[in-house]
């Protein structure tokens, strides 16, 4: 947790506040400031009592509010203003002179300045003089060539700021957006899509990559998604799941190991409109309590896969084999102090 001491006096929350509710509020606030009703004059005093905050925020805590300095100016002519006040500075902290190159917090706002101020050709000359290949720069390198029209050249650049340090998935979120916004989908999925998308949780990145490319089906989308991650084909459960691959879904979850808390959800969420699929998701969840699998698994854990995997078997007019099944998968237990022997031993039989 991050704390922002400069920012308590306005409210004691910041205590609790960590950097991503800072950085969402930093989003909101610029469009509400930029698109307040000003005078000139109001909004010059704005962009100055700003740029007071970002030069002593030391911790810092608004570190990216220079970003959207061309969206604080409004208009090109004051962002040009701005761009002018900037660049010579910016310039002489990527002099080739070590006695004069240093960091400076209004790189960002700059390029962004030069940005709004159409002087696109300026953001590339800046950038040329950078002496090293930040993405947090060279992305407004990709902007001044998209606002030239220069798409392919906008790809190239945005390709050619890879390095060992720069952030992947951001690079390549830009190039799938290129490709995208000309018409190339089917070259952004193959090339871009899945690094592109990765999100929180598989489900996440499944939905976020199957409702951006429309145009492909969510079992192709699916199986790129689990080829790109070998050892990890259980994970991918939930989302084969959520499209009506049940086949594919239990396929999944039997190859590598699966939530059990996952799989009992699925039995028991679909015991009655997939009593089939159903069974199949409880026995693989035992299956893999039986193994060791699982975060803190406790008894109810075990006995909610049973009772699920039985309600959903009765459902399926197929009891008497899925009790065998289970009975044999927990007679083979030797994982541990057999714990799942232990909790489902007397209903099935064993000691």
């Amino acid at each position: 947790m991050t704390h922002y001491p400069k920012l308590l006096p306005v409210s004691n929350i910041f205590l609790y506040t960590d950097g991503i509710a800072v950085n969402n509020a930093i989003d909101a606030l610029v469009t509400i400031i930029a698109n307040a009703p000003a005078s000139d004059t109001q909004r010059d005093n704005w962009l100055e009592r700003l740029w007071r905050a970002v030069e002593a925020d030391d911790i810092p805590c608004i570190e990216l509010l220079p970003d959207h300095w061309g969206t604080l100016c409004v208009t090109p002519e004051r962002a040009s203003h701005w761009a002018d006040e900037f660049i010579d500075v910016v310039r002489m902290a990527w002099s080739p002179n070590p006695e004069l190159q240093g960091y400076f917090k209004g790189t960002a706002a700059c390029l962004s300045a030069l940005l709004k101020a159409g002087r696109n050709a300026e953001v590339m000359e800046l950038l040329e003089n950078a002496f090293h290949r930040f993405w947090n720069d060279r992305k407004w390198g990709v902007k001044a060539l998209l606002a030239m029209g220069e798409k392919a050249e906008a790809l190239r650049f945005a390709e050619d700021s890879r390095g060992l340090n720069e952030p992947s998935l951001m690079i390549s979120e830009a190039c799938e957006e290129i490709l995208l916004a000309s018409g190339l989908a089917e070259e952004a999925y193959s090339r871009y899509a899945i690094e592109a998308n990765q999100k929180s949780t598989y489900l996440a990145t499944f939905r976020g990559i199957t409702k951006k490319y429309l145009h492909k089906k969510p079992a192709d989308i699916l199986k790129d998604l689990v080829a790109s991650a070998p050892g990890s084909e259980g994970k991918w459960f939930a989302a084969a799941k959520s499209s009506g691959l049940y086949d594919e879904a239990i396929e999944l979850a039997n190859r590598t190991p699966c939530d059990p808390r996952t799989l009992t959800r699925a039995a028991r969420d679909m015991a009655e409109t997939e009593p089939r699929f159903a069974v199949e998701a409880g026995v693989a969840a035992l299956r893999w309590l039986v193994e060791g699998h699982g975060y803190e698994i406790t008894g109810l854990d075990v006995r909610a896969a049973y009772g699920c995997t039985m309600k959903a078997a009765e459902n399926a007019g197929c009891k008497p084999e899925t009790f065998k099944r289970i009975r044999e998968l927990v007679a083979g237990e030797n994982f541990g102090e057999r714990f799942v022997t232990r909790i489902l031993g007397h209903e099935l039989g064993l000691r």
